[in-house]
């Protein structure tokens, strides 16, 4: 039974929706909305993919993310779109709650710009599980965004939040089984059953040339046009990389290569003084992605991942010089799909039926080695996504497939411990590393207010048994307040249930309801 303490929360909720609401009604003309160019929460990229679909052009390339800053100026991402965010006001205080960031300085003759603003995520809610126990859940974050660029080729962003939280009992077996938040790092334990954990991100940027940018930075990327990506997700945690893109053939060829630093949670081995934490293990990882647009409206990608061997005993590397090889495929020439080096490959197309319809998926390949087509190690996705679906402005439907052998991205035997395709605990590609699941997502704006929902069936085999299934619905309705930075206000729903095949007491059933203010700019991904 909900308590008299959430039915108050829920009213000052509506309150607050009526306030907004009210000033939302005095707002009626356009502007125009930067973001960042970090990561951006999934529903909230929609503007932009949504803005990409619409330009009929060989220059886009929207399978890597986050996008480079200054490439394509012609197509900077700053979509159209924002002009449902709609507004008139005279009142500073006003502006600077919603629309302007919060610190804004830059020069008139567009020589320098710095921006900062709040990063936050005030929210409180109650899960049911089991169908009789009850318990609070709730999550505090504080921290800042900041960007910025100095003439025409250098840029900078960065980001930085502390939190706490009380999860979901099943995302708190996840956190005390892997040592870490999904997605976000670390943590310590807060008040005996909550999580206490911090995490930064950030990158300069600097354009070498008119098609070369150069990179570095502590963050972490995505391939494909989809939800999930089965060659490299977003899914674990922030990494240092340095990432170097190219632009080839009047912008048709779009060439990427990242080099970056990986983590096992396993001791490094190296000694450590005295009352310090000692140091993990690292492993190299180097991924290469070839986008080429074959028509305006058609484009195939072409992917590499590796993860080199991992550290030795004195968590020091030993890779050879083949590692900063920039050229796609050469190194699988050299060591192949089952060498102790860990490599992956694929490959990922887009193709646009219309400027509201596209069709996507890619392959991914692991290991071919085996003389039963089910021993093999590859996975697939297939997609489909639909804007302004049914003649309804600002409607976006998607749904999508994906299905990953078991064992796929797995530790190839080599000198070292561990030289799976993962990095702190999580899982680089698909977040199982294995299975079956379709996704269907729906997600509708009109002007500040936003609806949107997403339906997981989920279905886990071992041995080509079945383990489990996941059945999981979300639910969100809230209020844009800043699009400048995402920060909105909403409620959320989630069910959950998860059916074992022999259930030996494992079967769950939960819900839980949620009433947020939040800086979204980020995915974390809760749903498995």
């Amino acid at each position: 039974m909900v308590d008299k303490r959430f039915k108050r929360l829920v009213l000052r909720f509506e309150q607050s929706l009526y306030l907004i609401s009210f000033f939302l009604y005095l707002m009626n003309f356009s502007l125009k909305a930067q973001v960042y160019h970090l990561p951006n929460d999934y529903f909230f990229d929609l503007l932009s993919q949504r803005q990409l679909a619409k330009i009929d052009s060989e220059q886009i390339h929207s399978g890597i993310k986050p996008y480079i800053p200054f490439l394509n100026k012609k197509y900077e991402f700053v979509p159209d779109s924002y002009r449902i965010f709609k507004y008139i006001s005279d009142d500073p205080l006003i502006d600077k709650i919603f629309f302007h960031h919060l610190i804004h300085i830059k020069s008139k003759t567009k020589e320098y710009e710095f921006k900062i603003d709040p990063l936050l995520n005030v929210e409180t809610g109650r899960e049911n599980y089991d169908t009789i126990k009850s318990s609070k859940i709730y999550t505090n974050t504080r921290g800042f965004l900041a960007s910025g660029s100095i003439g025409k080729k250098f840029y900078f962003e960065s980001l930085f939040a502390e939190n706490q939280s009380q999860f979901p009992n099943y995302i708190s077996n996840f956190n005390n089984e892997t040592l870490i938040v999904p997605g976000q790092g670390r943590y310590k334990v807060f008040k005996t059953t909550a999580y206490d954990y911090a995490f930064s991100s950030g990158f300069i940027s600097y354009q070498v040339a008119k098609k070369i940018n150069i990179q570095l930075g502590h963050g972490k990327h995505k391939i494909g046009n989809g939800y999930r990506s089965l060659l490299l997700s977003d899914n674990s945690f922030n990494y240092p990389y340095l990432r170097l893109t190219s632009e080839w053939w009047k912008g048709k060829l779009q060439y990427s290569n990242i080099y970056g630093v990986l983590m096992n949670l396993t001791t490094g081995g190296a000694a450590t003084p005295a009352n310090t934490e000692h140091l993990f293990q690292k492993k190299a990882v180097s991924f290469h992605y070839l986008s080429y647009n074959v028509h305006k409206r058609i484009n195939v990608g072409l992917f590499q991942g590796m993860v080199w061997t991992a550290a030795d005993s004195m968590n020091r590397h030993h890779i050879t010089w083949q590692y900063v090889n920039p050229i796609l495929f050469t190194n699988l020439g050299f060591y192949g799909l089952n060498h102790s080096n860990n490599m992956l490959i694929g490959t990922t197309v887009n193709f646009k039926l219309s400027n509201q319809l596209s069709v996507y998926g890619h392959f991914m390949g692991d290991d071919f080695s085996h003389k039963s087509s089910l021993g093999n190690l590859f996975g697939y996705q297939a997609g489909l996504i639909y804007y302004d679906a049914c003649l309804i402005k600002n409607l976006t439907l998607q749904a999508e497939y994906n299905d990953v052998a078991e064992e796929t991205y797995r530790n190839p035997k080599g000198v070292y411990t561990d030289q799976s395709y993962t990095h702190y605990n999580q899982n680089l590609g698909y977040i199982f590393s294995y299975g079956k699941e379709l996704v269907i997502l729906a997600d509708y704006k009109y002007k500040r207010a936003f609806l949107n929902s997403k339906i997981n069936l989920q279905w886990l085999t071992l041995n080509q048994v079945r383990l489990y299934e996941n059945t999981i619905v979300k639910l969100q309705v809230g209020y844009t307040v800043n699009p400048e930075y995402n920060l909105n206000i909403s409620f959320g729903y989630q069910f959950r249930k998860q059916d074992y095949s022999n259930s030996n007491g494992l079967n769950s059933v939960a819900n839980y309801y949620t009433i947020s203010l939040k800086t979204s700019l980020y995915n974390a991904y809760y749903d498995f």
